[in-house]
């Protein structure tokens, strides 16, 4: 995260805002939907999806995997990806959690 001072935030503050900072990247949301799309690929039929190289295409493969947004299964000499269907879950319910607290409000302040 920078130079934040995550220790000063919780651990369930810091693990959504790495998410969010993980999704906040087009490529990166272009290859969760090809993995919704097919349920599970290998990192070529990723490079042949989207105009981007392979080794940059593996970067944001990394950078979904370190949040836990993405599983990655060796399956010969690839690495077979897949939706991580639990830091989803988790994800989902914080952001229940806010649009439950919105759509209480009866005003907004501003």
């Amino acid at each position: 995260m920078g130079l934040t001072r995550t220790e000063f935030f919780t651990e369930k503050q810091n693990k959504t805002a790495s998410i969010m900072k993980a999704l906040g990247h087009p490529a990166r949301i272009a290859i969760i939907d090809f993995l919704l799309k097919t349920d599970k690929c290998i990192c070529g039929d990723i490079v042949e999806e989207l105009p981007l190289a392979q080794p940059t295409i593996s970067q944001h493969l990394k950078e979904l995997k370190n949040v836990g947004l993405i599983k990655g299964n060796i399956e010969g000499n690839a690495i077979c990806y897949c939706i991580n269907k639990k830091t989803f879950i988790e994800f989902q319910k914080y952001l229940t959690t806010v649009f439950d607290k919105l759509e209480k409000q009866e005003n907004n302040c501003c």
